[in-house]
């Protein structure tokens, strides 16, 4: 069986989700194919693929709009192939921003189209020194407003990482 992991990355968390997943693909004996849809230059093509796993981050309340286009205009392709979602955010991170997380993911596939046979909710991490001020403080006073997580100090990882592997394994393994 042959995987298309398909992702788009703003902060780079979602790329090391994307190769972690690539990694669990190859490990369960699979070929994997990455690539970065964020790349302007990727040559993005379905052909010989029979799953697909996409990833993309949540920002502002949404997917990267090209992301979100590129998946509308291959409905076509998606629908003829078994397919993953992976929606990362902060949100998946905390029991009480899980649902707001959901919806991000349910309006993503409003707009597109897509069904995915499995989906997950994967939460991100926090990058202070790649944030200016006001995406600080949106962090401080918004998104972490209940944690007692300071994201001006360091960077934080809030990825499950086994509860990724485990989905992954069992999604690849009911595919063939």
């Amino acid at each position: 069986m042959s995987v298309l992991i398909l992702f788009a990355s703003l902060e780079g968390q979602t790329r090391k989700i994307a190769r972690f997943v690539e990694a669990e693909v190859r490990n369960a004996g699979y070929e994997a194919t990455l690539v970065d849809a964020s790349d302007k230059m990727a040559e993005v093509t379905f052909a010989g693929f029979d799953t697909v796993i996409l990833a993309a981050p949540v920002h502002e309340r949404r997917h990267p709009p090209n992301f979100e286009l590129l998946l509308t205009a291959s409905q076509d392709s998606l629908a003829a192939r078994r397919t993953f979602m992976i929606s990362v955010s902060l949100g998946a991170a905390f029991p009480e921003l899980i649902e707001e997380a959901q919806e991000y993911l349910i309006e993503m596939k409003l707009r597109t189209g897509l069904e995915p046979n499995a989906e997950l909710l994967v939460a991100g991490a926090v990058h202070p020194s790649s944030y200016g001020y006001y995406e600080t403080q949106i962090l401080r006073h918004a998104i972490l407003r209940h944690q007692a997580i300071d994201p001006r100090k360091e960077d934080r990882e809030f990825t499950d990482w086994d509860a990724l592997s485990k989905a992954i394994t069992e999604f690849v393994s009911t595919a063939t």
